[in-house]
């Protein structure tokens, strides 16, 4: 099948833009059916933005909420993805790297 480049408008910026031959060739070998609905910046930024926590909670990467602590090994300030309890040291990644047991084959 021949394709032809086509000029398509933006859902979202409203500017056009050039779904190319080579892109629609592309589009078909992935098995798409639908043509592009964002310009290539569009799509971009929504990329982006739902790769870094601007999308919804709990369907796309929310940013984490970080505990400051102070390393029970070297005494380094620094911060751990989890609130820590208080009844077992909480460890820098350096010190943790460190005192943590080598994995062993699982298989």
């Amino acid at each position: 099948m021949a394709f032809a480049d086509k000029t398509l408008t933006c859902v979202q910026c409203g500017n056009s833009f050039v779904f190319t031959a080579s892109e629609q060739e592309l589009h078909r070998t992935r098995g798409y059916t639908n043509e592009p609905k964002r310009c290539p910046t569009c799509r971009e930024a929504r990329r982006s933005e739902r790769q870094w926590g601007g999308g919804y909670e709990g369907s796309y990467r929310v940013s984490r909420r970080m505990f400051p602590v102070v390393c029970a090994e070297c005494g380094t300030q620094t911060e751990v993805p989890f609130e820590p309890r208080g009844d077992r040291p909480v460890y820098c990644s350096d010190c943790f790297r460190k005192t943590r047991q080598p994995r062993t084959a699982r298989y």
